[in-house]
């Protein structure tokens, strides 16, 4: 079983009562219902975590770790409460959690802090062909600096790992392993846990992008055995700007800051600086308070509802909407992972995928189109780009007919 598969079955939820958390969901977009199919981009707000942050601002605003005074001291509560309430969320300790704006400025800090100061000419970064951008230019600028080469393990046609030749590509030179946890294009499940013991087995340092994983399903971060996670909150219900990157205590304690400021600070001169313990060293001015709050919020919300209930839903609408793209003809999938995430990425014969969204947004309909920051990955298979319909949780089946009824007529517009 893999690392992230649910530890128990799941439940029975009302699921038109949970989407009736979700004031956005109820607009209309050109007169018409909004299906939102943008999930994989960025998550919907469920009331609470509006709330959440409105209540912020409303009662308690200050800055944290500052002042002695009440308002200071409950946003500093508050702050630091977020990061235990991720912690417990990820089963990792509170202070090897880094708290920042995102995924990227997460694998920018493994990049500056630890990469940058260890590699040299001579060493190797292995990176997938699925990756991201966030995890693959940090990469290279570190490679620029250092002498260091990009490595790519490429996939197999159906969205998949060549497992065989990666693990083969883990070679004495490989110094760093960079890999999603899930493709944010293919929707593919990496099996990160084997593949991070394969690392760890020959010394090989791991760095897994985890923003399409831990909105998604049950991530148990310890279970895992990687050196550094990274995610995002705006994709798991949370506001924008947030976001947090773990990494082993031993790690964190050996690595330099990356930025210089205040609060990471423990005494400064112009002799020199005294730089404070991890986490604190690498959250350098003031943070975003009020959207960690909102996150915090989200985390008891997507908790309250199970994780493996909400990999069970979406696992469901996946089936559904394959099912029913694969009965339109001149629609092309990619990605057929036998283990993915609600991700369809698709093509259509004669129509070009700009044109394609746009028309489908005077639908009510919105799906990305483009490239999905993962050009080489389009480059594997040959285009330059597709529409990409991600449903999450709190969509429904008749949301996905619905797409459907407008894909066929934006076909026909376009004749």
């Amino acid at each position: 079983m893999s690392a992230t598969a649910p530890e128990t079955a799941a439940s029975p939820i009302d699921w038109a009562r949970v989407r009736a958390d979700f004031p956005l969901l109820e607009r209309q977009v050109h007169g018409k219902p909004l299906v939102y199919f943008d999930n994989a981009n960025t998550g919907q707000k469920p009331a609470v975590v509006i709330e959440a942050v409105d209540g912020y601002y409303r009662h308690f605003n200050a800055n944290v770790s500052r002042a002695v005074h009440q308002l200071g001291s409950e946003a500093t509560e508050a702050y630091e409460g977020a990061r235990k309430r991720l912690a417990r969320f990820l089963n990792v300790r509170a202070d090897e959690l880094v708290l920042c704006s995102g995924t990227t400025f997460a694998i920018n800090l493994v990049a500056y802090s630890w990469a940058l100061p260890r590699l040299k000419a001579g060493d190797t970064i292995l990176v997938s062909r699925m990756e991201h951008h966030a995890n693959i230019v940090p990469w290279q600028l570190v490679a620029e600096r250092t002498g260091a080469t990009v490595r790519v393990a490429e996939i197999l046609e159906d969205g998949t790992l060549d497992r065989e030749a990666l693990v083969r590509a883990m070679t004495p030179d490989v110094r760093l392993f960079a890999i999603a946890h899930v493709s944010n294009l293919l929707g593919t499940v990496n099996p990160v846990r084997e593949l991070c013991r394969e690392a760890r087995r020959r010394g090989i340092v791991t760095v897994v992008d985890g923003s399409q994983a831990v909105p998604h399903r049950p991530v148990d971060v310890q279970a895992i055995g990687c050196d550094f996670y990274a995610f995002t909150g705006h994709k798991m219900c949370g506001p924008t700007g947030t976001g947090a990157l773990w990494a082993r205590r031993e790690h964190l304690e050996a690595m330099p800051p990356f930025l210089g400021g205040g609060e990471m600070i423990r005494e400064v001169s112009f002799d020199g600086t005294v730089f404070n313990d991890p986490p604190h060293r690498f959250e350098a001015g003031t943070p975003n308070i009020a959207g960690f709050v909102g996150l915090a919020a989200a985390v008891d919300y997507l908790d309250a509802i199970g994780m493996a209930n909400i990999e069970a839903r979406e696992a469901d609408l996946l089936a559904y909407l394959t099912t029913a793209l694969d009965a339109e003809p001149g629609v092309r999938i990619l990605g057929r992972a036998s283990d993915k995430a609600a991700v369809v990425s698709f093509l259509v014969d004669g129509a070009h995928a700009h044109d394609l969204a746009t028309l489908l947004d005077l639908e009510g309909v919105a799906v990305r189109s483009g490239q999905h920051c993962a050009h080489p990955l389009l480059q594997f298979y040959g285009v330059a780009a597709t529409c990409r319909a991600s449903p999450a949780f709190y969509n429904t089946h008749a949301e996905i007919d619905a797409f459907i009824t407008a894909l066929r007529k934006v076909r026909r517009l376009l004749g």
